[in-house]
């Protein structure tokens, strides 16, 4: 089962719509060690967001199963919302909260769930926002912000609750194309500091670069897993080839 180096292992997972007509995920198996970077590819309504979606049970799986650090995450016994705390997620479109500042935003989750006080919170928001720059935008509102900037800071939102894993849904296609360099630049950091991570992109030059895997998806399969080198390089798989044709 979930063995101790796997720090996700999904096994057999089905996702199922209409009574079983819609089959977004079919039979769907992938391990993630710690460490990872893990790129997932494919055309649009191939299951990748729902696959994405299913590691921290957004989407509740017909059948199969998710192991999390060794801990079935599909078990209804299960207490999902502790371990989706470990679980950073960042959505298309950033989700930040309108009415609150910048720092409010990153400082809400860590301290409503009482695993940091107001001044840890604070200092972990402050150094975070160091980091990317923009720590002068710390009392902005999020409308006065670029796309980018509310991207990166969703980004460290996520990051302030110190996750094990980032999971990112095509963190970048909702921007306009000046500014989705300087959110891959943060998630390429991320990658060089060892931080776990599964991300589903349209980005082939990034995924080729920042991945360690590459997973192509097409119609609810993982039909190709290899590091990017032989994916992109000597891709096995018809659809697989087909894709590269249209998107390289």
């Amino acid at each position: 089962m979930g063995t101790k180096d796997k720090l996700i292992s999904v096994v057999d997972l089905v996702k199922e719509y209409n009574g079983g007509t819609v089959k977004a995920l079919d039979h769907c198996s992938l391990d993630i060690s710690k460490g990872e970077v893990v790129a997932i590819i494919g055309p649009s309504g191939s299951g990748k967001s729902t696959f994405l979606r299913s590691l921290n049970l957004l989407e509740t799986p017909t059948s199969g199963a998710v192991y999390f650090e060794g801990i079935n995450l599909a078990d209804k016994k299960v207490d999902i919302n502790l371990h989706r705390r470990r679980m950073g997620m960042v959505f298309q479109h950033f989700n930040l909260f309108p009415h609150k500042t910048v720092m409010e935003n990153i400082m809400m989750a860590p301290v409503h769930l009482k695993l940091m006080t107001k001044e840890e919170a604070e200092k972990k928001a402050v150094e975070l926002l160091e980091r990317i720059g923009l720590a002068d935008k710390k009392n902005e509102y999020p409308n006065r912000l670029s796309g980018g900037q509310k991207q990166r800071i969703a980004i460290v939102r996520a990051l302030a609750m110190e996750p094990d894993v980032m999971l990112f849904d095509e963190p970048t296609s909702a921007l306009d194309p000046e500014m989705v360099g300087e959110v891959l630049d943060m998630i390429r950091d991320l990658a060089k500091a060892g931080m776990t991570m599964v991300i589903v992109t349209h980005e082939m030059g990034f995924a080729r670069e920042v991945a360690s895997r590459v997973v192509f998806m097409a119609d609810g399969n993982i039909r190709e897993d290899a590091p990017p080198q032989e994916l992109f390089g000597n891709p096995k798989d018809e659809r697989l080839k087909d894709f590269l044709a249209k998107v390289l």
